[in-house]
């Protein structure tokens, strides 16, 4: 009877999808310490299975420690080594789960989208508002979530939160201690999750090989438009040290240009020395339309370009992979405009 049983349980485990679960700090691998959290690698690799014991029944996970950071210390070289983490693994696993602090995962869950090309397995970062270790921690739902979605049907980098799945690239954090953290204004949800798991795409049949392509070039500034914003503190700005400035400006593209607070002088000065300006909205709805108002008409005129429907994330995270990857200004401010990843809406 014993035999049997074993033998059960191992023809049922080697039919499981195989996930590696990445660990790269945040939340979720803190515990409570003195006044606050801390990260904290050795309690979170002998606390996984005690909290969700029953873990190994939805597939047969491997875990793997990348590094620990609070996600707010992440950078490039950190998206380059999860880039080539999952490459090196590609051919052994059926998904990964990548467990990422959630106050930057909408930016590394962007990078990845662009440096993992061809993806024909499901790449889910998931993270929590509450510590696994705690009793009210979202953690566990979380966790669960991904790993389910990560032996699923998707192609794609995705965040997995609060029962909810959104496109990477389309992803931004908009509440700090809500639950349901993330939203994906500009992009329908990839999947929900009830009772079962809601999956609103369909895989492609046919993929070319894939393939990574790392590497990001840091030399871009981001500016936020705001009233009475002087334009002196940007004039002193060393544009020999800049590829790319964007913008967040209101609404459509609009921004001052107006008498001695108009940033269009500002604009011009960037693509007179050959500095690539973009421009977003601070809206997270909808689409930046430079041909709509004044402003925008005027930014075109001196060579900015649109970030249409683009989060912040994906902007920024495209153009650092673009500046990286593009043989010259004119090639990378095309490819800028172009869908690559699913980031923007061509219209």
């Amino acid at each position: 009877m014993y035999v049997k049983s074993q033998f059960k349980r191992l023809r049922l485990r080697s039919k499981m999808k195989k996930i590696l679960l990445i660990q790269t700090g945040g939340t979720i691998a803190m515990s409570a310490k003195g006044e606050g959290v801390e990260l904290d690698p050795e309690a979170w690799s002998e606390h996984l299975y005690e909290q969700i014991p029953k873990l190994e029944e939805l597939a047969e996970i491997h875990t793997y420690p990348l590094f620990f950071e609070d996600s707010s210390d992440l950078n490039a070289s950190h998206w380059d080594n999860l880039t080539r983490c999952i490459d090196s693994n590609y051919e052994s696993y059926d998904g990964f789960v990548i467990l990422h602090g959630t106050d930057t995962m909408a930016y590394t869950a962007s990078a990845l989208s662009f440096t993992l090309k061809n993806l024909s397995k499901p790449v889910i970062f998931t993270g929590s508002q509450v510590p696994l270790s705690s009793i009210r921690s979202d953690a566990r739902r979380n966790l669960i979530n991904s790993i389910e979605m990560a032996t699923t049907s998707l192609q794609d980098v995705a965040i997995c939160f609060n029962d909810h799945v959104y496109k990477g690239n389309r992803s931004t954090k908009l509440s700090i201690g809500d639950f349901d953290a993330f939203g994906s204004p500009n992009h329908p949800l990839l999947a929900e999750i009830g009772l079962n798991i809601e999956l609103n795409t369909t895989p492609e049949m046919i993929l070319p090989p894939f393939e990574v392509q790392p590497g990001f070039d840091n030399r871009v500034f981001v500016i936020t438009a705001h009233p009475s914003l002087n334009p002196e503190y940007l004039h002193c700005l060393d544009l020999k040290k800049l590829r790319s400035v964007i913008i967040r400006t209101f609404g459509s593209g609009n921004f001052p240009i107006k008498g001695a607070l108009s940033l269009l002088p500002f604009i011009e000065k960037c693509t007179s020395e050959g500095v690539t300006v973009v421009i977003v909205s601070q809206a997270d709805y909808d689409s930046v339309d430079l041909t709509k108002y004044p402003a925008g008409r005027a930014a075109l005129k001196a060579g900015a370009i649109s970030g249409k429907d683009m989060t912040l994330e994906a902007a920024l995270t495209k153009l650092m992979w673009l500046q990286a990857h593009s043989e010259s200004r004119d090639d990378l401010e095309h490819q800028f405009v172009r869908d690559l990843a699913g980031e923007l809406t061509e219209l």
